[in-house]
């Protein structure tokens, strides 16, 4: 390790902010995290019911496939066009208009319709959806300085965890029992009910705007550096950065490309693995289940392992090469071996621990994805460099849905194994794009020049 690897050390005992900033910014931190379970309990609803919806509307895979990916046909493009505007306009309202938007998408399904009625309800929802997790990880590092910005990170990444294995029960007990349109309707509503309380506490914290270098206290405050007060005037006075220096460095990139890969694992697991479970492995619907919430449930542990680690790291002076581009790297580079292993382990525990691998191990990348741009963005340019990131990253839910489906048409159950090759050799991609390029520290100090 050289001396260049080593990050800017953590003064020592920063002035704290004031108790009521630090209540404020848990309590927006929860109910974000909140907002991502139902951002991914709308994902999942189509993946828990694909049986009866398939059923019900008469789909072949190919059809039900295309009918998953349409949610992602803007989503992409909606993620980046409202990151960009994130810079501009206030996130508190942004996540507003999102999350209202989402509710009245679902309606229509809700009440009836057939194919067409899906795919255009799922186009218009992953259009309201796709910038929620680049604004929400903005929104709630706003209110943290760099070193103690991995927790809240992870917490909004665990929503996605915490989603599915709340909405698998529920979810799936409302399509046993009042069919799957009812699911549809509930998510819909929970969507209500949260928009409701963001209106009254949502808000922005003191490092929207300000430098990662500046105390909690001076950002409360708004007297640090960052703000256009004392020496932080000229530094605001100067040319904002145009975003494609951002976007050329090979941290930005790397990131870029390895969370591209965790996307990939989460459209699978979604739309798919339900099917998989089932049909490939020939596991009953109970077991299933049961392996689902396992692997979101592990997940959700390896998420915050992960963030007690990063942030553990960085505090004793670990630069960010190391804390979060070899961490998140390390696990992509397991997800992926555990995914090349699967068609050939043997049935029984073998298996069930390379499934663990494949599917847990990769989530933590979302929340590596976004303290690292965080870090690595100047402030008023973090809301479109996140935004571009998750536009490029979220293609993956794009294509992975049609083109396992299109496997699975051509190659029956046996269609599984080849999907779960192709996201194998992603993921030794991604992993490697982490480990290799990911370095904020030298390129937040090539931009700054």
């Amino acid at each position: 390790m050289t001396d260049t690897d080593v990050a800017p050390a953590v003064p020592a005992g920063p002035p704290k902010a004031p108790s009521g900033t630090r209540r404020r910014a848990w309590t927006v931190t929860a109910l974000l995290v909140v907002l991502m379970m139902i951002n991914f309990a709308d994902k999942s609803v189509l993946g828990l019911a694909a049986d009866e919806i398939r059923q019900d509307l008469g789909l072949s895979a190919s059809a039900f496939g295309l009918a998953s990916s349409a949610f992602f046909l803007l989503f992409s493009i909606s993620g980046a066009t409202v990151g960009l505007l994130a810079d501009r306009v206030r996130p508190k309202w942004l996540l507003l208009i999102m999350a209202v938007l989402w509710s009245v998408s679902q309606a229509p399904l809700a009440v009836g319709g057939g194919l067409a009625v899906l795919i255009t309800s799922r186009v218009l929802l992953g259009a309201a959806e796709g910038p929620a997790f680049p604004v929400a990880q903005q929104t709630t590092l706003s209110w943290f300085p760099n070193h103690r910005r991995n927790l809240p990170g992870a917490l909004i990444v665990l929503g996605i965890t915490l989603g599915v294995l709340v909405a698998a029960p529920v979810l799936t007990w409302l399509i046993n029992h009042h069919g799957w349109r009812s699911a549809v309707a509930a998510v819909a509503l929970v969507g209500v009910v949260w928009t409701l309380l963001w209106i009254r506490f949502g808000e922005e914290g003191p490092y929207a705007t300000t430098s990662d270098k500046d105390s909690p206290a001076e950002a409360a405050s708004g007297n640090g550096p960052g703000t256009g007060k004392g020496t932080g005037a000229v530094r605001q006075a100067q040319p904002k950065m145009p975003y494609r220096r951002i976007l050329a460095t090979r941290t930005w990139i790397g990131v870029t490309i390895a969370y591209f890969s965790t996307y990939w694992v989460i459209a699978f697991a979604l739309v798919w693995l339900p099917s998989y479970l089932r049909d490939g492995l020939g596991y009953s619907s109970a077991v299933s289940t049961q392996l689902l919430m396992l692997f979101w449930g592990l997940s959700g542990i390896l998420v915050l392992g992960q963030a007690g680690l990063t942030g553990w790291m960085l505090r004793r002076g670990i630069a960010s090469r190391w804390a979060r581009g070899w961490v998140g790297g390390v696990l992509l580079l397991i997800s992926g071996v555990s995914c090349l292993a699967l068609p050939v382990a043997p049935a029984g525990a073998v298996t069930v621990v390379l499934l663990v691998g494949a599917f847990a191990l990769a989530g933590a990348m979302g929340s590596i994805a976004a303290t690292t741009i965080m870090e690595l963005a100047p402030a008023d340019r973090r809301g479109g460099a996140l935004g571009i990131m998750n536009a490029v990253v979220t293609t993956a839910g794009l294509i992975a849905p049609t083109l396992i489906g299109s496997l699975v048409d051509s190659h029956g159950a046996g269609g599984y194994q080849y999907a779960v090759l192709v996201t194998g050799a992603l993921l030794l991609v991604g992993g490697t794009a982490a480990v290799t390029l990911i370095n904020p520290d030298r390129d937040a100090r090539l931009l700054s020049v």
